[in-house]
């Protein structure tokens, strides 16, 4: 039996259970670890992130920005995974990393000068986007600069196709995704038949939110963030990086 989900923290949760990187936790995908490396650089550049700074990460991928961030002096740089797998493998090597979503975060109120959520929003749902800028205008100190980045301004692909069977999931995979997902839906097949639990096939290209620039500005302003500037995200057209900054004095 299979069963089609589009649970992005469910997504999340297998990748780790079955990671082979862990490059794969920032879900860019196998090779991609020039690019997220390029990714993190900008992030640090803009927010002009060095010594003094308290950083917190909100879905905080392979660890590549908190490690750059350390490098670069910061007081301290705390990471954020929706699911405690994916936090408990970044413990292991050392990182502070704690399991939350993003409308709930574990966080004192006003304690960073930096608050990053990139490639994050894209995957919430509509309905939990301004409680998740709420918790992120919450922590963030006075003068605090923020970063919201990937933010897509079309909707998404088309969802992954449902199989009737397992050998069309099998091919499938094998043509889009290669050789190595293609082994990975055998391993998982093989799995459910020796479990009898059903085979849960994860459509990791689903997007929950998106928003032109005009009415992110505005949905992120109304939490008492003011815009610095926007760009268009350098390896993916369709999306928008954002850095915001909180008024030095205010009553959030």
């Amino acid at each position: 039996m299979i069963v089609h989900s589009s649970d992005y923290v469910e997504y999340c949760r297998e990748t780790a259970l079955q990671l082979h990187d862990l490059h794969d936790l920032a879900l860019r995908g196998r090779g991609q670890k020039r690019i997220t490396h390029a990714v993190c650089q900008r992030i640090i550049d803009e927010v002009d992130l060095g010594p003094g700074d308290d950083l917190v990460d909100i879905g905080c991928g392979d660890g590549t920005l908190l490690r750059m961030a350390i490098q670069a002096g910061a007081h301290s740089a705390r990471g954020l995974q929706a699911t405690a797998e994916e936090a408990q493998l970044l413990c292991d090597l050392g990182l502070p990393v704690l399991q939350a979503l993003s409308h709930s975060l574990p966080v004192g109120t006003a304690s960073a000068s930096v608050v990053v959520c990139n490639s994050v929003l894209l995957v919430i749902p509509r309905t939990l986007i301004q409680p998740t800028l709420l918790e992120i205008s919450r922590i963030a100190k006075p003068g605090a600069r923020v970063f919201l980045g990937e933010i897509p301004m079309v909707p998404g692909p088309e969802a992954e196709p449902h199989f009737a069977s397992e050998w069309q999931a099998l091919a499938y995979a094998y043509q889009k995704h290669g050789l190595r997902s293609w082994a990975g839906m055998l391993r998982r097949m093989a799995r459910s038949k020796w479990t009898g639990e059903p085979l849960v096939v994860h459509d990791c290209s689903s997007i929950a939110f998106h928003a032109q620039a005009d009415e992110f500005v505005a949905m992120v302003e109304k939490v008492g963030l003011t815009l610095v500037r926007f760009w268009q995200h350098e390896y993916v057209k369709n999306r928008n990086n954002y850095l915001f900054r909180k008024p030095a004095s205010t009553g959030l």
